[in-house]
C-alpha cells in the first residue's frame, strides 16, 4: 500500500518562509516523478513544481524564483521550500507521486497518481 503523507504547512506572514516536506512509503520513490499541486479556495487545483527522477525541475509562473523543489531519494522525501510567500500562495498544498513510466507530472489533477491528503499553508499579517 503506497502512502503520501505531507508535513510542514502553517500560517506565516507575507514576505515570510516555510518548507514542506512529503514523505513516501510502499514505493518506489527513486523511479517516480514527483510534485506539489495546490488548491485555493474557488480555485481548481493547480501544479505548483515538480521534479523529475532524474532531478528535472519545473515551476508555475506564479513561483519561479520563489519556490524550490528537491528530493532526498535516501530518505523517500520531497521538499518545497517556500520563500517571499505572498497572501495569493494560501492553499491547501498536495504531495503527488506521478503513476509508473509518467517522466512528468500534468498540469492538471490526475486519478492515477498518488495523492496525499494535503496540508494548508496560509499567508497573513
Amino acid at each position: 500500500q503506497v502512502q503520501v503523507v505531507e508535513s510542514g504547512g502553517g500560517l506565516v506572514q507575507p514576505g515570510g518562509s516555510l518548507r514542506l516536506s512529503c514523505v513516501v512509503s510502499g514505493s518506489m520513490f527513486a523511479s517516480n516523478a514527483m510534485g506539489w499541486y495546490r488548491q485555493a479556495p474557488g480555485k481548481e487545483r493547480a501544479l505548483v513544481a515538480q521534479i523529475t527522477s532524474g532531478g528535472q525541475t519545473n515551476y508555475a509562473d506564479s513561483v519561479k524564483g520563489r519556490f524550490t523543489i528537491s528530493r532526498d531519494n535516501t530518505k523517500n522525501t520531497m521538499y518545497l521550500q517556500m520563500n517571499s510567500l505572498k497572501p495569493e500562495d494560501t492553499a491547501v498544498y498536495y504531495c503527488t507521486l506521478g503513476r509508473r513510466g509518467r517522466t512528468w507530472l500534468p498540469s492538471s489533477p490526475s486519478p492515477y497518481d498518488t495523492w496525499g491528503q494535503g496540508t494548508q499553508v496560509t499567508v497573513s499579517s
